[in-house]
């Protein structure tokens, strides 16, 4: 009987094709929305003292449920602790970790506001789970392209603190640039072509030189999207006996020769030629 019981229970949350399978899934997915708009609404200052406590009460309430939820994913996982550190593993724990931090920690349980992203299953209710492949090739292109750009900000940084000790020099304290920190925050906001405004340069000699930052920013802000871009073309260029992804879960770890997805039993696509 337990081993049914646990056979069905994990149909019904792992997967969904059948109509309890996507009625728990959708359930969820309301409980989810309904916790995060309770916790947008609990920061409301005008609410009453009588409403706040009604919040409060609700969001144990709904905390409880998912616990007893995450509890049950583990006890029906197949290996528990592959989902604990898998991506929604960790989503699911974030999202009762922050209520029972606020034991210890007031104001913590705002941080809730992270159970949206468990919102992310409503692509396997709705099946389009074959938009996870084109998440796979953006993923693949960031992970290929991180060095690149840890290098890209790394000479960032440098700019910013050279461009922020010569204005530091340039304007001075009596401009409102008081200090090097100062001025690099200064140098930083207008690489970036933020421009808050709330110190900025009055001298010509300090005018000319922003603007010569200005510049410089436009072309440094396009500098990372291509690199990206780069990355993911490079990606695209269709590899002889790579392994095939399912269209329809996204699932990519099959055999060169599979006909068949391991997971869904989608049929796959065909391999590239070899050139």
């Amino acid at each position: 009987m337990s081993g049914r019981f646990r056979a069905e229970c994990r149909r019904i949350i792992f997967q969904s094709t059948r109509w309890d399978e996507k009625g728990f899934d959708v359930i969820l997915i309301l409980a989810i929305l309904l916790s995060v708009a309770l916790v947008m609404w609990e920061s409301v200052p005008s609410i009453s003292e009588q409403t706040r406590q009604a919040l409060f009460i609700l969001e144990w309430v709904i905390t409880g449920l998912f616990t007893i939820e995450y509890i049950l994913r583990l006890y029906v996982s197949e290996k528990p602790a592959k989902y604990a550190r898998s991506f929604f593993g960790v989503v699911d724990l974030l999202a009762i970790l922050p209520t029972y931090a606020d034991l210890l920690i007031p104001g913590a349980h705002y941080l809730m506001l992270l159970r949206v992203l468990r919102v992310l299953r409503i692509f396997r209710v709705l099946k389009l789970a074959k938009y996870i492949g084109e998440a796979n090739t953006l993923m693949r292109a960031m992970r290929g392209s991180a060095r690149k750009i840890a290098v890209f900000i790394f000479v960032v940084l440098i700019l910013v603190l050279i461009l922020g000790s010569l204005m530091y020099l340039i304007e001075g304290a009596e401009h409102g640039f008081t200090s090097i920190p100062k001025s690099v925050y200064w140098a930083i906001v207008t690489l970036t072509t933020v421009g808050y405004g709330d110190i900025s340069p009055q001298t010509p000699m300090g005018q000319f030189f922003a603007s010569i930052i200005m510049i410089i920013g436009y072309g440094i802000i396009a500098v990372p999207t291509a690199i990206v871009t780069a990355e993911m073309t490079s990606n695209n260029q269709p590899t002889p006996n790579a392994d095939p992804t399912c269209p329809a879960c996204g699932w990519e770890n099959h055999d060169h020769d599979a006909t068949f997805c391991k997971v869904c039993g989608e049929k796959l696509p065909e391999p590239p030629p070899a050139p």
